[in-house]
C-alpha cells in the first residue's frame, strides 16, 4: 500500500496535482481521466471512508482521488467547538492509506486564510437561514465559503457529500448551480452504527449512557417512516417522531421538520403540496453534544 501524497501548502497541492493534470490534458471526453474530491474536518471514521470508496468507484482505478483534511472555523459558530474538535491527521492518513487516496489536502489555518477571517464570503441565502441555519446562524455561509475555495484548489471533476448533512448538501448542490461551478455533486447515503446511530465525528463527545439516549434519534425516524409507509398525513409522520423524542430522556430537541427535499418547504403547512418524497431532518442535544440525523419517506 502507498501512502497518499500530504500537501499542507497551497504549493505543495498544486505540485501533487500537476502530473495528473498533465496527463489528462491528452483524454479526450469519456477517455479524460476524472479526479474526485472528498471534502473533510478530519476526525475521519467509516462514514468518511464510505464517501472515499465511492469517489475511487466514481473515477475508476486511473482516476484522482483526493481529501481535503481541515477543519474550517468559519462554519463555527462563538459558542461552538472549534478548539474542541478533534484533529488527527497521522490517523486520517493511516485509515486513508488502505482506501487507495492519492493526495491529502491538510492546510494550516493561515494558509487558506492568510489575511486572518475572510472578508468577502459566500452567502447561503435564505435557505441558510432555516432550521440548522437558524440554530446556527452563518455556519453554512463559512461552509459554502470553504467548499467553493477548495474546489477552485483542487479542482475536482466530481465532489461528495453524505446524506447526513443534507442541508448542507442541498446548500452546495445550490450553489454549484447558481454560480456555475463545472463540479458534479454526488450525495452518499447516511452510514449508520449497528445501534442505527448516524456516523458522526462528534459521536466521539457521547458518554456510554449519552450514547444509549442518542439512539432515540434514529428511533423516531423509524417510526415516522412507518407511518409515512401507511399512508398517514406529514402532520402523523412528524408526530410520530415527536413521539418518540419527547418520550427519551436527555435528548432536547432542536428542531423536527418534515421538508420538500428540494425547496426545504415546510410540508406541514397548508397548502403545501405532501406527496411523493419528503424529508424528515433533527436536530437534538444529548449531553452538551448536538447531533443531526434525517431520513426521506413516501407520503402518499
Amino acid at each position: 500500500m502507498t501512502s497518499p501524497l500530504v500537501a499542507s501548502t497551497v504549493a505543495d497541492l498544486d505540485d501533487a496535482l500537476a502530473p495528473f493534470d498533465a496527463a489528462r490534458g491528452s483524454g479526450q471526453g469519456t477517455d479524460r481521466p476524472r479526479r474526485a474530491v472528498v471534502m473533510t474536518m478530519g476526525a475521519l471514521h467509516e462514514g468518511h471512508l464510505t464517501l472515499v470508496r465511492r469517489a475511487r468507484e466514481l473515477v475508476g482505478p486511473d482516476g484522482q482521488v483526493v481529501v481535503t483534511d481541515f477543519v474550517n472555523p468559519l462554519q463555527f459558530g462563538p459558542d461552538e467547538d472549534f478548539d474542541r474538535y478533534p484533529r488527527d491527521l497521522d490517523g486520517d492518513v493511516r485509515l486513508l492509506t488502505p482506501e487507495g487516496v492519492d493526495v491529502v489536502f491538510a492546510p494550516q489555518l493561515d494558509e487558506m486564510y492568510p489575511d486572518g477571517d475572510a472578508l468577502v464570503r459566500v452567502s447561503a441565502g435564505s435557505l441558510g437561514t432555516i432550521l440548522e441555519g437558524a440554530a446556527r446562524p452563518g455556519h453554512f455561509d463559512g461552509m459554502l465559503t470553504v467548499v467553493l475555495k477548495l474546489m477552485h484548489l483542487v479542482r475536482p471533476d466530481v465532489a461528495l457529500f453524505g446524506e447526513k448533512d443534507a442541508q448542507q448538501l442541498l446548500l452546495v448542490r445550490r450553489m454549484v448551480r447558481d454560480l456555475d461551478v463545472r463540479t458534479d455533486i454526488v450525495g452518499v447515503p447516511i452510514v449508520r452504527e449497528p445501534d442505527g446511530l448516524a456516523r458522526s465525528s462528534r459521536n466521539a463527545y457521547l458518554s456510554d449512557d449519552e450514547r444509549i439516549r442518542a439512539r432515540a434519534l434514529s428511533a423516531a425516524l423509524g417510526a415516522s417512516s412507518a407511518v409515512a409507509e401507511a399512508g398517514g398525513s406529514p402532520t402523523d409522520v412528524v408526530a410520530a417522531a415527536a413521539d418518540v423524542l419527547n418520550a427519551a430522556d436527555g435528548v432536547v430537541v432542536d428542531y423536527l421538520a418534515l421538508v420538500d427535499p428540494t425547496t426545504v418547504e415546510d410540508l406541514t403547512l397548508a397548502g403545501s403540496v405532501a406527496s411523493g418524497p419528503a424529508l424528515l431532518l433533527v436536530a437534538a442535544r444529548v449531553g452538551s453534544t448536538r447531533l443531526i440525523d434525517n431520513t426521506t419517506v413516501r407520503l402518499a
